[in-house]
């Protein structure tokens, strides 16, 4: 039997129509469920090898946000950091999850992570969040001006800039659009080893909406869960001392780093599922 076994199905939000999709166990109270936020220019396929790791014992879920895969924006639909909030917390009511559900996100999905465990819906309805590769945007933007008031951290600040150079260039009309269709489409598909047809330029609209000059920031609230952040210490897009500070307003804080890059969540899937279940350490 194929343990990576998948259920599909459409669940209707306010502004969009989102593949969802199942692996593994079936729901029930003595299986713990995970739900898998993946990032840009991906979709939930990137998580397909640490889902075959994971399908034996757990419920997983993974869905395409709105802007990627299989699932489709409404006419008016936007991509605000909060409708992408609102998305996850309507799969959540979609599958049925009544208990506590573990989150994991990466990239983007990370970014969408942190927000939905400020969010008040989080309580008792998500019981831990696994963060890789995306940082809280507040904390982000108060990390990087922190660096820059103090002349002891300015390199970690410029070097920081330098790495997220690719932001503002997403901010510039028709540019972007190019480059991807005519060049970096391959490359990733190349290195990803799948077709990502046009999500890279359909993802274009989470930076326009979310890290402009005009965008409004998600309100921050203390966050009480457990948190477990793993940082890739070869990550060319994220400083590894993006960690510092977060112990100031998460409360129960565990920072893993591990020797990958951006996308080792993919490349190493073993390693991965034993961080997020280190009872497969001892072969369980």
């Amino acid at each position: 039997m194929d343990v990576l076994r998948e259920r599909h199905r459409t669940i209707r939000t306010q502004g969009a129509d989102l593949a969802v999709f199942e692996y593994g166990r079936d729901p029930h109270p003595d299986v713990p469920t995970m739900l898998f936020l993946h990032g840009y220019p991906d979709d939930h396929r990137v998580f397909h090898p640490v889902l075959r790791e994971l399908a034996p014992t757990h419920h997983l879920v993974a869905f395409d946000t709105r802007n990627a895969g299989r699932s489709r924006p409404r006419d008016g639909a936007g991509f605000t950091l909060a409708e992408l909030v609102d998305d996850v917390f309507a799969v959540l009511d979609g599958i049925g999850a009544t208990g506590g559900v573990r989150l994991v996100g990466h990239d983007w999905g990370s970014i969408q992570g942190w927000a939905a465990v400020q969010d008040e819906r989080a309580d008792w309805r998500i019981t831990d969040y696994t963060s890789i590769s995306g940082p809280d945007l507040r904390h982000f933007s108060r990390w990087l001006r922190s660096r820059f008031r103090d002349p002891r951290l300015v390199h970690q600040g410029i070097g920081q800039v330098l790495r997220s150079w690719y932001v503002g260039a997403f901010q510039l009309p028709v540019l972007p659009e190019l480059s991807w269709k005519y060049v970096l489409t391959r490359r990733y598909e190349l290195a990803a080893r799948r077709n990502v047809g046009a999500d890279p330029l359909r993802g274009l609209a989470l930076y326009r909406t979310n890290m402009s000059r005009a965008a409004k920031p998600s309100r921050r609230r203390r966050v009480t869960l457990p948190v477990h952040v793993i940082v890739p210490l070869k990550d060319p897009f994220l400083s590894p001392h993006l960690v510092d500070g977060l112990e100031e307003w998460v409360e129960d804080l565990t920072v893993t780093p591990v020797p990958g890059g951006h996308w080792w969540i993919a490349s190493r899937p073993r390693a991965f599922a034993e961080l997020l279940d280190p009872s497969l350490r001892d072969g369980a």
